[in-house]
């Protein structure tokens, strides 16, 4: 299955990921700017990403522990996730998304 990850500087990346996978894995594996410092453990928010409008229903609200990790990001947006939290499945499949600057490994 395909996702759609657009990248802090406005490129847009069609990336391959397995069901099952953490979005966070398969961004951080096709090797885009994405600290990921926890590796999925949920302990900080360092895998930001905007979810697009017309995939927010699809993906569904944060949990309140992923909530309480965005709160400590300052650029939290209506439709931010931590993208360790979403794992792939058919109905994910062309998931769009950005990558917040908060991520950024540089």
């Amino acid at each position: 299955m395909k996702i759609v990850v657009t990248d802090q500087a406005g490129a847009d990346h069609e990336l391959e990921g397995l069901e099952g996978w953490r979005v966070m894995e398969v961004i951080r594996d096709w090797g885009l700017n994405i600290k990921a410092e926890c590796g999925g453990a949920l302990s900080c928010a360092t895998c930001h990403v905007y979810v697009d409008k017309d995939w927010t229903a699809v993906v569904g609200a944060p949990s309140e522990e992923e909530e309480d990790m965005l709160d400590s990001v300052g650029d939290v947006r209506p439709n931010s996730r931590l993208s360790c939290q979403i794992l792939l499945s058919d109905a994910l499949d062309g998931l769009k998304l950005t990558l917040a600057l908060s991520a950024a490994k540089d």
